[in-house]
């Protein structure tokens, strides 16, 4: 069964790599249990593997874009070394309202919006409506549910905090532990062909209840 078609798009801090407030140092950058095991089976298995990141602390003057790449092949290697690699890493530097130019503006980048799967999905070829969005917070679960992809919650980073407002106020199709789980979730939905957003039966709610 082919999936290229198919993403999966992680969120960054405190759902693949340990929450670290405006991470500027690769020295910082901690893989979470798991994280690897499950992008190299999703590498293995043909499916698309993205980061999508609000990197606001660029706007804020926190790091810069040059400190962000300097992470972001940091994380590459982590990966490379265990066999998974990310198709691609896509991160937004803007905030709305904090910063100074050229950041501090409105945009369709920064999640919830959907700029950076729209992204991905005109460059790789992905269908959003067969993807996955895999993260801890609110913005994750909204931007999934806006740009129509099943959504899944874990519990690692700000996941716990948050949960109660992603259930109430966000679509949340699945909640896991942590990123290993929610790939198992996820494994199990697209090799039963039930890769749809609302073809997920009832009762695969995950730990929710």
């Amino acid at each position: 069964m082919k999936f290229e078609d198919v993403g999966i798009f992680f969120d960054r801090d405190g759902t693949i790599n340990a929450e670290v407030d405006f991470l500027s140092d690769p020295d910082e950058l901690e893989l979470l249990p798991g994280v690897a095991e499950a992008i190299r089976e999703a590498n293995e298995l043909g499916l698309k593997v993205f980061v999508i990141t609000n990197q606001s602390g660029i706007a804020r003057g926190f790091l810069s874009e040059h400190d962000l790449e300097k992470v972001h092949k940091k994380l590459r290697a982590l990966l490379s070394v265990r066999g998974a690699r990310i198709d691609k890493i896509y991160y937004c530097p803007h905030h709305p309202e904090f910063g100074k130019q050229p950041y501090n503006v409105a945009c369709d980048c920064r999640k919830p919006n959907t700029g950076m799967l729209k992204a991905a999905a005109r460059t790789f070829g992905v269908d959003l409506l067969k993807s996955f969005v895999v993260g801890d917070r609110f913005v994750d679960m909204k931007a999934g549910e806006n740009a129509g992809c099943t959504t899944v919650l874990v519990l690692t980073g700000y996941g716990e905090a948050e949960r109660e407002e992603c259930l109430l106020n966000a679509r949340v199709d699945y909640v896991a532990k942590n990123a290993g789980e929610a790939w198992r979730f996820i494994r199990n939905t697209v090799n039963q062909g039930k890769n749809f957003v609302g073809d997920i039966p009832k009762g695969m709610k995950g730990i929710e209840s």
